[in-house]
Order: C-alpha cells, then sequence, then structure tokens
C-alpha cells in the first residue's frame, strides 16, 4: 500500500472523536508530537469536547463525528467512541481517504469486522488497531528477543490478567463478554509473540458476581492455546484482584525463557515488617507510555509512508480468537479457530 504524499508533511493534521478517557489520553500523546496537530475533536458532549479542545488546542469542536471526518483540514482520525460506533465511522473515515487509528475493536460481529477492514484496504488508507501492549517496553523487546532466536523453539506460553474489580453491569450487558471485553489484550499479545493459534478450549464460571452469570458472561477464565507450530499456551483472566491490576507474561522455550512480571509502580521495595511495594491500580497507570508510544508509532508510521501494525489483520485475527474462546466456554468443547467464520457474532 502506497501512502498519500500528503502524509510526509508536517504537522499532520488529526481529528479525535470521542472525548472520553481515552480521548484525553491519546491527546495527550498527540499535544507531545511536533509532528502531529489535533485541529478538531468531536463528542456529542460538549463539555466534554471543549475540554479535550482545550488541552490540545484544537480549534474546532463537532457534535457529531461525521462532520469530523468531512472536515477538509482533517488528515487523520482518532478514533475512541463507543465500541458499537466504531464500523461506521472507520467506513466513513475511508471513504474521506482519512488515515484512521481505532481502539479495539472494530466490531464484536466477525463479518462487519472484515466487511470494513476490506474496505479499508480497498481504499488504501492506513489504519492502526489500538493493541497497546504492543508498544510497552517490555513486550516489545520479548518480540525482538524471540525473533532473533534467543528462546530457541518456543513451547510454552503463559498470561495473567486480572483488573481490580468488575465494571457496571450495564457495561457488562454490551462488551461481548470477557474474552472480547478483557482476554482479548492477553490472546493478541500470544499472537504477537508466538503466532497463530489453531485450537482453543475455555472454561469459566461467575466466581466475582453471581449476576455476571445471569447475564450469561464469566468473571473467572482459563483458556488453553494449541499454536500452529506445536507450542502449548495458557490465558487465565479475572474480573478481580483485590491488590490491583495484574498483569504477567511469560514465554519459555528450548533456550530459555522471558517473563514480564507485574512489576511495582513506583520501582522501590520497603523492608521493615516484611517487604512492601506499591502497585499499579489499573490499565490506564500500567501501560501509559505503552499507549503514548502506539500514538507516536502511527505518527512515525504516517510521516516514513509505512504501513501501520497491527492493522486490518490483527484486528480480524484477535478478534477470531476471542470468539472461538467464547464458543468453547458456551459449548463446553475445544475449538477450533477456523471454525469461526463471517456470520459468527458473540449473543446479544
Amino acid at each position: 500500500m502506497t501512502q498519500s504524499p500528503e502524509f510526509t508533511a508536517s504537522p499532520i493534521r488529526f481529528a479525535i472523536l470521542g472525548a472520553g478517557r481515552m480521548g484525553l489520553e491519546h491527546g495527550r500523546a498527540l499535544v507531545g508530537l511536533p509532528e502531529a496537530q489535533v485541529v478538531a475533536v468531536a463528542d456529542p458532549i460538549e463539555e466534554a469536547a471543549q475540554r479535550v479542545a482545550r488541552l490540545t488546542r484544537a480549534g474546532r469542536t463537532y457534535s457529531d463525528p461525521l462532520d469530523a471526518i468531512h472536515d477538509p483540514e482533517v488528515q487523520a482520525v482518532i478514533i475512541v467512541t463507543p465500541t458499537r460506533t466504531h464500523a461506521a465511522l472507520i467506513e466513513a473515515a475511508a471513504n474521506a481517504g482519512k488515515a484512521i487509528f481505532c481502539e479495539k475493536p472494530v466490531a464484536a460481529d466477525l463479518a462487519e469486522t472484515e466487511r470494513v477492514m476490506r474496505i479499508v484496504e480497498e481504499r488504501g488508507v492506513p489504519f492502526q488497531i489500538g493493541f497497546q501492549r504492543r508498544f510497552d517496553a517490555g513486550f516489545a523487546q520479548a518480540r525482538q528477543r524471540i525473533l532473533a532466536g534467543e528462546l530457541g523453539t518456543v513451547e510454552q506460553f503463559s498470561a495473567t490478567g486480572r483488573d481490580p474489580a468488575p465494571p457496571s453491569l450495564d457495561y457488562l450487558k454490551g462488551s461481548g463478554g470477557i474474552f472480547l471485553d478483557q482476554a482479548i489484550h492477553d490472546l493478541d499479545i500470544a499472537r504477537f509473540l508466538v503466532g497463530e493459534v489453531e485450537e482453543v478450549t475455555a472454561i469459566g464460571d461467575a466466581k466475582v458476581d453471581p449476576a455476571i452469570g445471569e447475564i450469561g458472561d464469566a468473571d473467572t477464565t482459563t483458556a488453553l492455546l494449541k499454536f500452529v507450530g506445536g507450542a502449548q499456551g495458557v490465558v487465565q483472566n479475572s474480573r478481580r484482584a483485590v491488590y490491583g491490576y495484574d498483569v504477567r507474561t511469560e514465554v519459555f522455550g528450548s533456550g530459555g525463557k522471558l517473563v514480564l512480571e507485574a512489576t511495582p509502580k513506583t520501582p522501590l521495595l520497603r523492608y521493615g515488617e516484611g517487604v512492601s511495594m506499591d502497585h499499579y491500580h489499573f490499565f490506564m497507570d500500567r501501560f501509559q507510555d505503552a499507549y503514548r508510544a502506539e500514538i507516536a508509532a502511527f505518527v512515525a508510521f504516517l510521516r516514513a509512508g509505512e504501513v501501520p501494525q497491527p492493522g486490518p489483520r490483527d484486528a480480524v485475527e484477535s478478534l477470531r480468537l476471542a470468539l472461538a474462546c467464547t464458543r468453547s466456554l458456551q459449548e463446553g468443547r475445544p475449538v477450533r479457530v477456523a471454525e469461526v467464520q463471517a456470520g459468527e457474532a458473540v449473543p446479544s
């Protein structure tokens, strides 16, 4: 794909679509980049739009994100609106020839995700999906070392992802389930570090809140992964960790292993009556640097005329893997990832 020469000009002019928590975070990232300029912010809540506009010194706000997409000054968009709006906004931006960064997922439906990603590729517009962990320093270096052959043959993978507390039931009812909403980040990292997954077996239960089970979801899950090539994996997730946000990953191979531990928020251990340290409370703390790095990478991809990563294929395949885990949990059997085809959707 050849990028338009306009993206080599500086600064690249952005619109932020969605002025909530992530709109603020990505706005801060863009303000710190001399190669980028926020010229518009869109949100139906005027106060929220104005807050991000003040932060980014954007000259215009819109209540309708489509108006920002069609603003002739805008060259690229950051989509951080509610999930149900992502596909339509991506399609509109692609048809308008705008570069696109979108938080995951494109859609909860695989057919809709594939359809919109085909439009992106046919229009030839740059697209990056928001899997921020790939830009965390530890995960990025782990991938480099694995690709360099330091682990030899990768034989086992494990990942743990636990949030401090579950979101509201109203949020969970529209989230697509734990595998699409939470575990998908661990599943994407499995693909990022080891490769594609051939088969999954998932179990789960509502151990944190019975009401989560009553809406057809789980809050505590374990998924076994069989990778293409034979490596084995396990991904464990929970909606409750009383001590705070807990993300850990290990990749084991014939030549050794790489471990990403849940590091303290402050690099300090206190020794007295035992040993104590502080802890990241939530993902915005733990991955703040990664969120900013992914936006910086997107801008760098545009300036260099390179294809952004992770891109359309990652949006599709990580969703397919999460849907396979969901089906395995619901049907109580191993599921080959290739079984999940267009038309597959999570239950409403």
